[in-house]
């Protein structure tokens, strides 16, 4: 792979990272409640994640959802059904102001329930496998190691949405202090936007 490809390729990355959408959402919604040292694991599993779309695509089973209504009807329904109940409880969490008040300790949520949610966010999108598997063959060399364009193509979109997720983190931890006193009405936008993006989901084709 040629240094302008991977450039390139990055240039895409960064865009793509930067787009909204749930993951970034749910970093930003994590770093006001857990403070963004707690948020590295919800990065790290929304990373993972995505390196398992980047994995999955370049195996062929984007190819897989996009000629199958079936399949991915199924992976659909799953996915929205998953970001719906993550919008009800974040609806229904406490604010972190409140949340003092009652003797609730935000900042002890386990470290593998947080990235468990980024992860499960992550993959829950079929869209994004199907985005992958288009995307990724433009930039992929035939002949060259499926194992190598696996680890350049997956570890620099890792990198960069990793990167992205504790920047939103670190920017809802600064301003903690104002979302602290409105936590409440910020639990319920943040809710209703992960249910909003479930309902969209939910009315995807694969076109």
């Amino acid at each position: 792979m040629s240094i302008e490809t991977w450039l390139l390729y990055s240039a895409a990355a960064i865009g793509l990272s930067l787009t909204p959408g749930p993951n970034g959402l749910l970093s930003l919604t994590h770093g006001l409640r857990f403070g963004l040292s707690r948020t590295v694991f919800t990065a790290l599993g929304g990373v993972t994640g995505f390196a398992v779309l980047i994995a999955a695509s370049l195996a062929g089973l984007g190819a897989v959802l996009a000629t199958s209504e079936e399949v991915f009807t199924v992976a659909k329904w799953l996915g929205a059904a998953y970001l719906v109940y993550l919008g009800i409880r974040t609806w229904r969490a406490p604010a972190p102001a409140v949340a003092r008040e009652t003797g609730i300790d935000l900042r002890g949520r386990r470290a593998s329930g947080l990235f468990m949610q980024g992860f499960l966010v992550a993959v829950s999108n079929p869209k994004a496998l199907i985005f992958f598997a288009a995307f990724l063959p433009q930039f992929m060399q035939p002949g060259a190691s499926f194992l190598l364009q696996f680890a350049v193509f997956g570890g620099t979109f890792a990198v960069v949405e990793f990167l992205y997720e504790l920047v939103l983190a670190g920017a809802a931890q600064k301003i903690a202090p104002w979302l602290g006193r409105n936590g409440r009405w910020f639990n319920r936008v943040a809710g209703a936007t992960f249910v909003g993006i479930g309902g969209l989901l939910s009315t995807a084709s694969r076109t």
